[in-house]
């Protein structure tokens, strides 16, 4: 039973935003990309990330930082200092440009700052649009997750580090998939520190029974289960299987497959035009109306309420 492998089976860098930047001293940058995910790394000091709406957290140089958007946030040297610049995904280099078709030097490949004094050096990698970012995964992640060095793949930063200052051909695809196996290897590492409270799918696993029985709801969302064809799909018995899943998951079965249903319902209904009837019987519901009781229970909204708010998010980072 690998959630996290499915969840992110379908997350594909494409395009993806990449660059290091040089600072000069009491530097302050504010990041609005709307991007849904972007990975921080400071390589030379300590940084202040201070999400919208949220306390600023300190982070080390070398730790990494997985941002949900896409609320903008900025990163800081010194918390006294306001932003100097508002970064978009329209403009991510612009100052960087514009200097340059001044007659200032020439910036190393997909490195903003050029000609900046200072030696502060920051690297981000940014998913625009969702780029198969499910619901499922971002709703198990915080706001901001830091990871920090000693846990992080230093090998692998060091490969980004080198190819951010190349320019040869096929280096997009190369980021791009540089950029996948850095937010896998941090997600990882992430959810394997205990006081992190990983989500129940993640941390279920040790147990044999409640990984098949989550891997059955899993693959096969639509199949009319209950507890009791649960347990004989798995060789338990039905309140045995019962009192383990709670036990590890903290929620019964068809609890846990009922927020599973809504939850696919909510990609299906952000990422394709399907009917929500049709979407229904595909997560495991009879009609719209049995799946919009559910939804509702669930997020607090309606199925059409999703699909038009993200419709509207996406008209916004457009």
């Amino acid at each position: 039973m690998d959630t996290l492998a499915d969840l992110l089976d379908g997350v594909r860098a494409r395009g993806a935003v990449f660059t290091r930047t040089v600072m000069s001293p009491q530097w302050s940058l504010r990041f609005a990309s709307g991007a849904q995910l972007t990975l921080v790394v400071a390589l030379d000091g300590k940084v202040w990330i201070t999400p919208s709406g949220s306390e600023p957290i300190e982070v080390g140089s070398g730790d990494i930082t997985v941002l949900r958007g896409p609320d903008p946030y900025t990163v800081s040297e010194d918390l006294a200092s306001p932003p100097r610049q508002v970064i978009t995904s329209a403009d991510y280099c612009a100052r960087t440009a514009r200097a340059v078709a001044g007659g200032g030097p020439a910036a190393d490949p997909r490195t903003c700052g050029a000609g900046e004094a200072g030696s502060a050096l920051l690297v981000s990698g940014a998913y625009e649009g969702r780029s198969g970012i499910s619901d499922r995964l971002l709703d198990a992640l915080p706001d901001v997750l830091v990871v920090p060095e000693r846990d992080s793949d230093r090998a692998l930063l060091t490969l980004v580090a080198q190819e951010l200052r190349r320019d040869k051909p096929g280096q997009q695809a190369v980021l791009d998939r540089l950029l996948d196996l850095l937010l896998v290897s941090t997600l990882r590492a992430w959810f394997d520190r205990p006081q992190n409270h990983a989500p129940a799918w993640y941390r279920a696993t040790d147990d044999s029974v409640v990984a098949s029985a989550l891997r059955l709801m899993h693959d096969h969302p639509a199949h009319p289960w209950t507890v009791a064809t649960l347990a004989t799909k798995v060789g338990s018995s039905r309140s045995g299987l019962a009192r383990r899943f709670t036990h590890h998951v903290g929620e019964p079965p068809m609890t846990y497959l009922a927020t599973w249903r809504v939850a696919l319902a909510a990609d299906l209904l952000r990422d394709t035009d399907a009917t929500v009837n049709s979407i229904a019987r595909r997560v495991g519901y009879s009609n719209a109306f049995a799946l919009s009781v559910a939804f509702k229970r669930c997020r607090g909204i309606t199925p059409t309420q999703h699909r038009a708010a993200a419709l509207r998010t996406r008209e916004l980072n457009t």
